[in-house]
């Protein structure tokens, strides 16, 4: 990177480009920078102003450093200038028109200290407001608009008010009158707008969460803009960098900014209903995402107690950003996370932020190993701050794990045990050793089972034994440290026992001489089935193979590859493939996570049916662990996201396979106009000569012709099999969601009905009638024994139905979880999967 570039990018850093001295100086920064742009502009102008943008807006947290560098090189050279707001203008409505949503927001933000600067016309920023804010309104509009599309008014609302804290001092300075004209017409759309409290997105469920007066995501912002504006616009977590600079800035031209036009608002649904509103809003959400929702872990002594509420929005943004520009480049994120633009401590603030968007509801924006990343790098950057804010947080997730959402304990989990691999697996465990007096279903027992069986995946048993050497009792949550439990492997059980140890041993010795599959199965047929039934049959070569292929993942892959048309075979139904599973699960019982690999490759496979796992997984036998461990919901986790993902690869071939159409048509039908131009010319020349070059020229164009036509009908062959391929797999995932959604329709009532018989009913007994009751004064041993009744009652009502009440939760809250993940899908078949839970079909 050439010296210039670097001291753009740079700009407002300690470094070596500005002398990494320990007091930093931003304006002598600027001034600096300055002046070497400015010898650059003849040779390199386009280049500057293309690297000046592209910091704008993959560095916005120092949009005000780049703003006031334009505004002193538009003093200089003010076609520069001119150019600059062009380009920002250009950008403006590419982004509105495209709907990206992050480009958008902080070229709003750019474009506001572009204001700042003199650069730009301050009313020319107020009618880019006025236009997003008359959309926006319109939009929501019950008669004119369409308030299924709320969630693009929002985030055009939440894009002005985003932007006041970057420039509303200017704006109240220069045009008062404007910017109040704009706080009215904001708070008028408030007025208009729908209250929007969504629980299934709250990563804790709590009743404070549910109330109809909690504020969402925009009145909050609007509250904390009030605030500022109270407080006359002064806010010090933004830099005012230009402020330096303004004796010089006024002199320079202001530029117009031209109109912008959003897009046309989409048409409501001829028939309105619950669904067609539904499936615009969900739309509508998914083009223009809520960005953050807040998770409050720390006390807000920790988090704002000296700040103005519009500083933690702020400070908020500067790290969202920083997520999101630098998520590839893992060096760089921890570096600016820590060198914001701000003058107070915010490592508490930083951490909840952090977690909030690993826990955003229904996906975060990136994987969770980015955040783990993150984490880890910040803990290396602030050694004596940071590590022990993240272990606060854990003690805060921990202690209300109980509430926290069903999707985001698991991410917990992975998250925690992540971490602590890369810190030699240590940890104040002794803190957590209560949780051995608590039940089996409790959240925090769980919760810890569950972390110390993924830190055996990431390491090794003995490792993680020897990491709770301070709370050695904690090693009753460990996994088993065995491996497989092969069933013949033990001392014979009778002479069934020893036929099937028989077949075994035989089967393996087949193995071992690399017989082929298909000789395989006629000996099974012949020798165990007929004899011994499809149970054992089934028993025998599912233990055996996986039994040799239990050595690594490798082997696992192989004996599937090779032998995987015998378990097919034996598979051929959806009870057998319920029972080949069960030998998998018994095969493995000691580790789940090679249950669900074994059980992941078997359905990749095509020897297991999804709707055969989702039937397994709601077995009876199964049903009552659902709350104890997260095994069982990993393998229906890893079904369905097979299923969807599958789906989606088949999308694509298909979009592929039309385009592939469309190009060969577009080649044919230009390769047939060029031949018959050709023909057309070829019957009016005269000489011999160019007879022979026009009768070439034709032969060719018609055996170019004739190959376009034969790709043509080729491409079209791939794009049937492909829609056919995809069709099929659309009805397999309409059943499958059936029979997901019946399942758990069938476990929830089931579970609900025996809680409300097994309660006890309070009154007197069908031998205590009325008419024998004697009143007396009580004495105190009949006081005394009421009470015990009383708690007897209460024990028995809240403690006995404990477990039930966590295990309808856990089940509950793994459903909300499937649904918000794959919303897309089920929008789609949302009438007739209420018709067969609900039991009338509304298809007719």
């Amino acid at each position: 990177m050439s010296s210039w570039r670097s001291m753009v990018v740079r700009i407002g850093e300690r470094c070596l480009e500005y002398g990494n001295g320990n007091h930093m100086d931003p304006e002598a920064h600027i001034e600096t920078c300055c002046g070497i742009l400015w010898r650059e502009l003849d040779q390199f102008g386009d280049d500057v102003l293309l690297l000046l943008m592209q910091c704008a807006e993959e560095l916005p947290h120092k949009s005000p450093f780049y703003a006031t560098l334009v505004g002193l090189l538009n003093l200089e050279d003010e076609d520069f200038g001119r150019k600059v707001v062009e380009e920002t203008h250009a950008k403006l409505q590419d982004y509105l028109d495209t709907e990206n949503c992050n480009k958008l927001r902080i070229l709003m933000r750019f474009l506001t200290v572009l204001m700042c600067s003199n650069v730009i016309l301050p009313g020319a920023l107020i009618e880019v407001f006025e236009t997003l804010l008359s959309s926006a309104a319109t939009t929501v509009d019950e008669e004119g608009g369409n308030p299924a599309w709320q969630a693009r008014a929002d985030f055009y609302i939440f894009c002005i008010l985003a932007s006041l804290p970057w420039g509303g001092l200017e704006l109240l300075e220069r045009v008062p009158e404007e910017l109040d004209r704009i706080m009215a017409g904001i708070e008028a759309y408030l007025s208009i707008r729908k209250h929007i409290v969504e629980p299934a997105y709250f990563a804790f469920d709590t009743n404070e969460q549910r109330e109809d007066n909690t504020d969402d995501f925009l009145e909050d912002l609007w509250k904390r803009i009030q605030s500022l504006s109270d407080n006359g616009w002064k806010i010090d977590s933004v830099p005012r960098p230009h402020l330096a600079f303004e004796a010089r800035l006024v002199t320079g031209k202001s530029y117009d900014f031209g109109p912008v036009t959003c897009p046309e608002q989409p048409v409501p649904p001829s028939t309105i209903s619950d669904v067609t509103a539904g499936r615009q809003r969900q739309e509508a959400e998914l083009k223009y995402p809520q960005r953050i929702r807040r998770l409050q872990l720390f006390p807000l002594s920790k988090t704002e107690e000296e700040l103005q509420p519009i500083d933690r929005f702020v400070v908020e943004e500067y790290l969202l950003d920083v997520l999101l520009y630098m998520n590839g480049c893992r060096k760089e994120c921890p570096v600016y996370m820590v060198g914001l633009p701000v003058s107070f401590r915010y490592e508490y603030l930083m951490a909840e932020t952090i977690f909030t968007q690993l826990f955003l509801l229904p996906r975060p924006p990136f994987k969770i190993i980015y955040y783990t990343v993150v984490i880890i790098d910040l803990c290396k950057a602030l050694p004596g701050a940071f590590p022990a804010v993240v272990a606060g947080a854990v003690r805060a997730l921990f202690d209300k794990v109980g509430e926290l959402d069903m999707e985001c304990r698991t991410r917990f989990v992975h998250w925690f045990a992540h971490h602590l691999s890369n810190f030699q697996f240590i940890w104040p465990w002794n803190e957590w050793t209560h949780v051995l007096d608590l039940p089996k279903w409790s959240p925090q027992r769980v919760f810890a089972q569950e972390v110390l069986e993924k830190e055996v995946r990431l390491s090794y048993w003995d490792k993680i034994k020897e990491s709770l050497e301070t709370s050695p009792e904690l090693g009753e949550l460990l996994p088993p440290k065995g491996g497989i439990c092969f069933k013949y492997s033990g001392e014979s059980q009778g002479e069934q026992y020893e036929a099937e140890l028989a077949f075994s041993a035989e089967l393996s010795s087949m193995v071992k001489e690399k017989k082929l599959a298909r000789e395989i199965y006629p000996w099974v047929e012949e020798k165990i089935i007929l004899v011994h039934g499809h149970k054992v049959a089934i028993e025998v070569v599912v233990q055996t193979l996986l039994h040799i292929g239990s050595k690594s993942f490798t082997h696992l892959v192989t004996v599937l590859e090779r032998y995987g048309y015998v378990l097919s075979k034996l598979a051929s139904d959806e009870s057998n493939q319920i029972l080949v599973i069960s030998e998998v699960a018994k095969l493995w019982q000691n580790s789940a996570q090679m249950t669900a690999i074994a059980i992941d490759r078997m359905m990749g496979y095509r020897i297991i049916s999804n709707i055969a796992i989702v039937s397994w997984v709601f077995s009876p036998a199964n049903i009552e662990q659902f709350h104890t461990s997260d095994r069982l919901w990993e393998v229906l986790r890893n079904a369905v996201s097979k299923t969807y993902n599958r789906i989606s690869d088949l999308r694509k071939g298909v979009a592929s396979a039309e385009k592939s159409v469309q190009n060969a048509i577009e080649s044919f039908t230009k390769v047939q106009a060029d031949l018959e131009s050709a023909e057309a010319l070829a019957e009016e020349v005269d000489t011999e000569e160019l007879q022979s070059e026009a009768t070439n020229k034709v032969k060719r164009l018609k055996a170019q012709a004739e190959k376009l036509k034969e790709e043509e009908s080729s491409a079209q062959e791939s794009l049937e099999a492909k829609d056919a391929l995809l069709s099929r797999a659309l009805q397999e995932n309409e059943a499958l969601l059936f029979v997901l959604y019946k399942n758990f329709t069938d476990v929830l009532m089931k579970h609900l009905l025996d809680d409300l018989i097994d309660k006890p009913i309070d009154g007197p007994g069908p031998d205590q009638g009325d008419s024998m009751t004697v009143d007396k004064e009580p004495s105190a041993m009949d006081a005394d024994d009421d009470d015990e009744r009383r708690n007897q009652r209460f024990a028995k009502s809240n403690g006995l139905h404990a477990e039930e009440q966590e295990w309808c939760r856990v089940t509950l809250g793994q459903i909300r979880a499937l649904t918000r993940q794959y919303a897309a899908e089920l929008v789609s078949n949302l009438i007739c999967l209420f018709s067969l839970i609900g039991g009338i079909d509304l298809r007719l």
